[in-house]
C-alpha cells in the first residue's frame, strides 16, 4: 500500500529539497535554483543541479535525478521507506502505520537488531568470557578500558556455533543471521558456521548508530590478519569509513585519515576525534565524496611502508577528484600512527600534523625515489618526472610557484622548466583526447539501458520525451493529450509505463510533482525522468510543438501497421486505409 498523497505533501513540505540537500552540499545560488559539486560522481565543475520549483535534482554529469526522498535514498544507502521514515524524523513527522514496510525494509531492521546483538555478544565475550585472549592484546595495544567501551570492541571465541546459539536464543533464525554476515556458509554449501572465531571485533557504526558490519583481526594461528563482513543490505564496505560517527562530531571542518582499525583508535584515545579509516579496502571515490561533506582538507596519515605510500598516492588523486585539499604526515622513527604516538606521544603527534606536507611536495619527494641527482642522468631523470608532476597540477598560479621552487632548488632556467611542463600540458590534452574518442569510437551509438529503442527510433523517442516534458509542465493538459493519444502509441516500454503511472495519478488532482513516482521507480529511473524536466527546462514546449509529437509517434503507429499487412485481416486493413484517407 502507497503512503497517503497528504502525507507525502506534509513530508515534502517540511523538507524542501534545497535544505536537505544543503546540509550535504555546499550550494550556489542560480537565480530560482541552486548548484553545486555532484556528490555521486567526482568533479571540479559543478554540473548539479537543484530546482526548487520543481522540488527535484539533477546531475548533467552522471544523471542522477529524482525528488528529496530519491536523494537521501542515495544518500544514506536506504530503501524508500527508509528514506521517508529519516525525513520524518527530521521534520517531526510521524510516519502512517498502514501496511507500508517493504519485504527488504524489515529483514534490514533484523540484521540491524542481529548486528546489535552479536557486538553486545563480543563485548560480553572480551570483557567477561572465560578466553582473555582479547582483553590481554587490547592490553598490550595499551587501549584504556573506557576507549574499549567507546567504540564497543569485542572478542569472538572459538566456538562454530556460540554466536549462534545465543541469537537464536533471542529469536533469529539461520538465514537472518547470514544475511546479516555474522554467520557464514562453507564452501561445499552444506556447512554454516560463525564467521568471526577467536578474533578481537571491531564494530563498525554508522551516521545514526546502527552497528552496520564487523572487522576482526586475528590475534594467533593462521588466516587472514583482518576480515570483514562482507556486503550486506544494510552495509556497503565502499561507502562507508570506520569512526565517521564520532569524526563528524568535530569543529573543525578537518579529517586525519588513518590506515586502520588500530591506528584510528589509537589517535582518537590520544585526543583527536576527527580521525577515519577505510574498511579493509583502498580508498574509493563514494569514501573520498563522503569525506567531503564533512572535510575541506584531509592529512593522509598511512603506514611509512612501501605499501602505505602507495596507498597514499591513490588517496592523494581520488581526494583531489572530490575536491578535498590534501597533506600528509612523514613519520620518522616509527611504522604507523599507532606506534609513533607509544613512542613519542600525543604532542609530538599533533606536530606532525601541524607541519604536515601538502600533496604537492609529497609527489616531488617520491621523484627522486632511486636516483642519484648528484649525477647528471639522475638529475635529468628526476627534472622529467617533476615535469609529470606539475604538468598534473591544474591552478596555473599554483603550478608556477612549484615550477620556481624546482628552479632555484636544482638551479635550472626557469622558462626552460616552464616550456617542458607545458610541453606535457599540451601532450596530455592531445593524448585524452584520443583516448575520449577511441572510448566513444568503441561504444556503440546509443547505450540507454532504459530506453534502448534510442539507437533505431530516435526520432519517436524524443516526440515522447516532448510529451511528458510537456505534461510535466502543464499537468491540466492530461485529459488534452489522452484525448489525442492513446499509451500503446508510445514505442518505448519505459515511456509509455511513465505515461500510465502519470496518468493515473493526475486523474484525481491536477498538481505535479516527480514525487508521484519515487516509490514506483528505481533510482536510475527516476533520474532519467528528472533529466526530461531540466534538459527542457529552458525550451517553450507550445501546444502545436506537442501536436507534432503526437503526429510522429500515430505516424509511426500507422506505418508499423501497414508494414505488416501480411498478418493483418482484410478488415485491418481496410480501416488502416481508411483513417490514412480521411487524413
Amino acid at each position: 500500500m502507497a503512503l497517503p498523497d497528504e502525507f507525502l505533501y506534509q513530508l515534502k513540505s517540511a523538507n524542501t529539497i534545497d535544505s536537505v540537500i544543503g546540509s550535504y552540499v555546499n550550494l550556489l545560488r542560480s537565480g530560482h535554483d541552486f548548484v553545486g559539486l555532484c556528490p555521486f560522481h567526482s568533479e571540479k565543475t559543478p554540473s548539479f543541479h537543484i530546482y526548487t520549483d520543481t522540488q527535484s535534482f539533477y546531475c548533467f554529469g552522471c544523471g542522477a535525478g529524482g525528488d528529496v526522498i530519491t536523494f537521501i535514498k542515495r544518500i544514506e544507502n536506504l530503501d524508500y521507506i527508509e528514506a521517508v521514515k529519516l525525513l520524518a524524523q527530521r521534520a517531526g513527522l510521524e510516519v502512517p502505520e498502514s501496511g507500508h514496510d517493504s519485504k527488504l525494509s524489515e529483514l534490514k531492521k533484523r540484521i540491524l537488531e542481529i548486528n546489535r546483538a552479536t557486538a553486545n555478544y563480543y563485548y560480553k565475550m572480551l570483557v567477561s568470557g572465560e578466553d582473555k585472549r582479547g582483553l590481554k592484546y587490547f592490553a598490550s595495544r595499551k587501549l584504556k578500558p573506557e576507549t574499549i567501551k567507546k567504540y564497543g570492541l569485542g572478542y569472538a571465541p572459538g566456538t562454530w556455533d556460540g554466536l549462534k546459539k545465543h541469537l537464536s536464543a533471542l529469536g533469529y533464525n539461520e538465514d537472518e543471521m547470514i544475511a546479516a554476515g555474522v554467520r557464514s556458509v562453507g564452501r561445499s554449501g552444506s556447512s554454516v558456521y560463525d564467521t568471526f572465531r577467536e578474533r578481537v571485533i571491531f564494530p563498525i557504526i554508522d551516521l545514526r548508530g546502527n552497528v552496520i558490519a564487523f572487522g576482526g583481526r586475528i590475534i594467533e594461528g593462521d588466516g587472514p590478519k583482518y576480515l570483514n563482513t562482507s556486503d550486506t543490505p544494510v552495509f556497503k564496505k565502499s561507502r562507508n569509513l570506520f569512526s565517521l560517527n564520532f569524526a563528524k562530531n568535530s569543529p573543525v571542518k578537518k579529517l586525519i585519515l588513518a590506515e586502520g582499525y588500530m591506528d584510528v583508535i589509537a589517535i582518537n584515545q590520544a585526543g583527536f576525534e576527527n580521525v577515519v579509516a577505510t574498511l579493509g579496502t583502498a580508498l574509493t571515490p563514494e569514501q573520498a565524496r563522503l569525506m567531503k561533506q564533512y572535510a575541506d582538507d584531509v592529512i593522509i596519515s598511512y603506514d611509512s611502508d612501501g605499501a602505505g605510500q602507495k596507498a597514499t598516492a591513490r588517496a592523494i588523486n581520488l581526494l583531489s577528484e572530490a575536491g578535498i585539499n590534501t597533506r600528509i604526515i612523514k613519520m620518522d622513527g616509527a611504522k604507523d600512527p599507532d606506534e609513533y604516538i607509544k613512542k613519542f606521544g600525543a604532542q609530538r603527534f599533533k606536530m606532525l600534523l601541524d607541519n604536515s606536507g601538502g600533496a604537492i611536495n609529497f609527489e616531488l619527494e617520491k621523484c627522486r625515489q632511486g636516483l642519484d641527482t648528484e649525477t647528471e642522468m639522475g638529475k635529468v631523470e628526476f627534472l622529467k618526472r617533476c615535469v609529470s608532476v606539475l604538468a598534473g597540477i591544474k591552478n596555473q598560479l599554483e603550478r608556477d610557484v612549484y615550477i620556481s621552487k624546482i628552479s632555484k632548488e636544482e638551479d635550472i632556467n626557469i622558462n626552460v622548466l616552464r616550456s617542458q611542463v607545458n610541453s606535457e600540458i599540451r601532450r596530455s590534452i592531445n593524448t585524452e583526447k584520443k583516448k575520449q574518442w577511441r572510448a566513444i569510437k568503441a561504444k556503440p551509438f546509443f547505450t540507454d539501458k532504459l530506453v534502448p529503442e534510442s539507437s533505431s527510433c530516435l526520432r519517436e523517442v524524443k516526440a515522447e520525451e516532448g510529451i511528458l516534458a510537456y505534461l510535466f509542465r502543464n499537468p491540466d493538459k492530461t485529459e488534452y493529450v489522452k484525448n489525442h493519444i492513446e499509451p500503446d502509441c508510445f514505442i518505448t516500454e519505459f515511456y509509455r509505463r511513465i505515461y500510465n503511472i502519470f496518468c493515473e495519478k493526475t486523474s484525481v488532482s491536477d498538481d505535479f510533482s516527480l514525487s508521484l513516482f519515487s516509490d514506483l521507480l528505481s533510482d536510475e529511473e527516476m533520474g532519467k525522468i528528472s533529466g526530461i524536466y531540466a534538459k527542457n527546462k529552458d525550451i517553450i514546449i507550445t501546444i502545436q510543438n506537442l501536436n507534432d509529437y503526437i503526429k510522429i509517434l500515430n505516424d509511426y503507429k500507422e506505418a508499423s501497421a501497414i508494414s505488416s499487412k501480411n498478418e493483418l485481416s482484410d478488415d485491418d486493413l481496410l480501416n488502416i486505409v481508411k483513417k490514412a484517407r480521411e487524413k
